[in-house]
């Protein structure tokens, strides 16, 4: 055997992955299709951008071929690398914090009664009503945005690592007892690698969260990054530009999810198979 697959099989499954990209570009492409030609019928187009419109402003902005974005023409790489910088920073330290705080809470008696019921109730107070006091601790910069990406990141990590520790099963648990398996055994072999599809879980809706709270705090606390632009944009009434924005921001996004996606298959090959 040469291990190779056969050219029909693998013609196959090219044509089947082709024909699925090709279905989810469909949806985006008919509502791009018919904004597009609705807008120019429409009274509403100074408060309602077409596409063409949104895609040459993002163009002038990334590239700065006819300087028609004024200020900030040529800017999009500083403002999108400010901003991922913000979000990278913050969401590093809400995984540290989130798993081992989930850790804590959910292992240990003891550390749950502590600090189980502080952290639970945090939780509720949105990242945004931080603001002011992010402002006089860390002052107008990268400090507030920052710290406001961890507290939106950090609980969904951490109610999310909890939720897959204490869902261990106790058959397996009890198992490792027979083996005479520690306290911490047990943690690092069984209770820890039945909580990682929980944890990548986490770590999915905490970027999310991550991205949302980045954009509102540069909009107050910073200036620069994308939700600076975007809130600019709107203050000189350049509605393109705030749409280019949004787009930029779904789109890293998306690709930032995408690539902790393809981690997870990574760490989880052995489950998979």
């Amino acid at each position: 055997m040469t291990g190779r697959k056969n050219p029909a099989t693998w013609g196959k499954t090219l044509l089947s992955k082709l024909g699925h990209g090709i279905q989810k570009l469909i949806f985006p492409i008919l509502v791009i299709a018919i904004w597009e030609s609705s807008s120019f019928s429409s009274d509403y187009s100074s408060v309602f951008p077409t596409p063409s419109k949104i895609i040459h402003a993002l163009g002038d902005w990334i590239f700065g071929f006819d300087g028609s974005t004024q200020s900030v023409s040529g800017q999009w790489l500083t403002a999108a690398a400010s901003s991922l910088t913000r979000v990278l920073s913050g969401y590093a330290l809400a995984i540290v914090l989130g798993i081992i705080a989930g850790i804590v809470c959910s292992w240990w008696e003891v550390t749950k009664r502590l600090l189980e019921p502080t952290v639970q109730m945090l939780r509720f107070i949105p990242p945004v009503s931080w603001i002011p006091l992010s402002i006089i601790w860390f002052g107008i910069g990268d400090g507030p945005a920052v710290f406001l990406v961890f507290l939106a990141a950090f609980f969904h990590i951490f109610i999310n690592t909890t939720h897959g520790i204490v869902s261990t099963p106790e058959n397996l648990l009890r198992a490792t007892e027979m083996m005479s398996a520690s306290s911490l055994q047990k943690l690092i072999y069984v209770a820890l690698p039945h909580a990682v599809p929980s944890i990548f879980t986490g770590l999915r809706t905490g970027l999310g969260a991550a991205w949302m709270t980045v954009v509102t705090s540069e909009m107050i606390a910073v200036k620069s990054g994308l939700g600076y632009s975007l809130w600019d944009s709107y203050n000189f009434m350049r509605l393109d530009l705030v749409v280019a924005a949004m787009v930029s921001i779904g789109v890293i996004g998306y690709l930032s999810d995408f690539i902790l996606r393809l981690s997870y298959r990574r760490v989880m090959f052995w489950k998979e198979s």
